[in-house]
């Protein structure tokens, strides 16, 4: 699979590691214009799950939506190096938009477990983490059109993932101190709709951080789909590899969702 580098200069987190980011495209035949969505995969910060990648995208392509999967820095790297990965790849997808045939107003990111709190991210501090590389991506918006947060680490103040918290930030922090990297508490007008799949059994991420975000949401007539399945493990992915077939449904309804939306074949390019 190709690999997009994100960054011209290389990344270093002044350790050993020395992993740098990039994006691998999944676009569709043909000279459609179609919407594009962005998959994070989840690892809590230290890695990212691979099922939660290439499978999560090929489905988007089924659905009709040109698909990315980001490889962002996880740990040994910290807040907010994940953040400018995901926000330098919405900038490039949008740059590239007319030479891949993508809806430059329809890019959305899509994240699992701490890669939706990575996605969530991207609705929030779009517009103060910066993700300049000093080219031409520079001078286009780093905000997504739309998130999809699939069981997502929202919240470090209401039932948190404290592994990821951890990850992220370098060493476990008080409740207070986690607040601005809470998403809920930093819900604004411009924060972009939002489709959400949880279960309600979830033992590793509690269903708290879906419902509290949604609430959030709410209380900007932001608009957002939630859906909360009986049952189901955290990290089920697609769910094709588990006992749970009820939840497989939910890449349809984020499909549905999508198209509502205008995310599907758009317009012939002029």
């Amino acid at each position: 699979m190709e690999k997009i580098m994100l960054w011209s200069d290389r990344k270093s987190c002044g350790g050993e590691d020395d992993f740098q980011p990039y994006l691998e495209p999944l676009l569709l035949p043909g000279d459609d214009v179609r919407g594009a969505v962005i998959v994070c995969p989840g690892g809590a910060y230290t890695h990212r799950a691979s099922h939660e990648g290439a499978p999560v995208a090929e489905k988007m392509n089924e659905l009709g939506f040109h698909a990315f999967v980001l490889q962002y820095r996880t740990a040994p790297y910290r807040y907010p190096a994940p953040q400018e990965d995901v926000l330098r790849a919405v900038k490039i997808v949008r740059s590239r938009a007319a030479e891949w045939h993508v809806a430059p107003d329809k890019i959305a990111v899509l994240g699992f477990s701490a890669g939706g709190h990575l996605a969530c991210s991207s609705g929030v501090v779009f517009d103060e983490v910066k993700a300049d590389n000093g080219d031409a991506a520079d001078a286009v918006s780093a905000r997504p059109d739309a998130t999809i947060l699939c069981y997502p680490v929202v919240s470090g103040v209401n039932m948190p993932h404290s592994g990821s918290f951890a990850n992220l930030l370098g060493e476990p922090k008080l409740p207070q101190e986690l607040k601005p990297f809470s998403w809920e508490c930093r819900v604004k007008d411009n924060t972009p709709p939002s489709f959400i799949w949880h279960t309600a059994e979830d033992a590793g991420v509690p269903v708290e951080n879906s419902l509290n975000y949604a609430a959030a949401l709410r209380g900007r007539n932001i608009p957002f789909e939630l859906h909360v399945f009986p049952y189901g493990r955290h990290g089920l992915g697609l769910g094709v590899d588990d006992g749970v077939p009820e939840i497989r449904v939910w890449p349809e309804l984020c499909g549905t969702w999508l198209r509502k939306m205008g995310w599907g074949k758009c317009s012939p390019e002029k």
